[in-house]
């Protein structure tokens, strides 16, 4: 997974660079810190990119558990 830089202008997004994506590529777009001066190292991204492919794939797979169930389990452990 790759992340895309963009901005928006006019109230649509618009990407900084073009982009070969698939017909009905679904995407996710996670809206940055205003302010954030942090940018991530070759590392940390890659990191990051590696965290979200293995959380997709476990969400493709059905290992996922809702909201409500983990606010139980930690009500019934504190």
């Amino acid at each position: 997974m790759n992340a895309l830089k963009a901005h928006v202008e006019n109230g649509q997004i618009v990407l900084d660079e073009p982009a070969e994506l698939a017909e009905g590529t679904k995407l996710f777009v996670v809206v940055s810190a205003q302010g954030d001066e942090h940018e991530m190292s070759a590392e940390e991204r890659a990191e990051l990119e590696a965290a979200l492919d293995e959380s997709l794939d476990d969400f493709e797979a059905g290992r996922v558990v809702d909201g409500a169930s983990v606010r139980a389990m930690l009500r019934a452990i504190g």
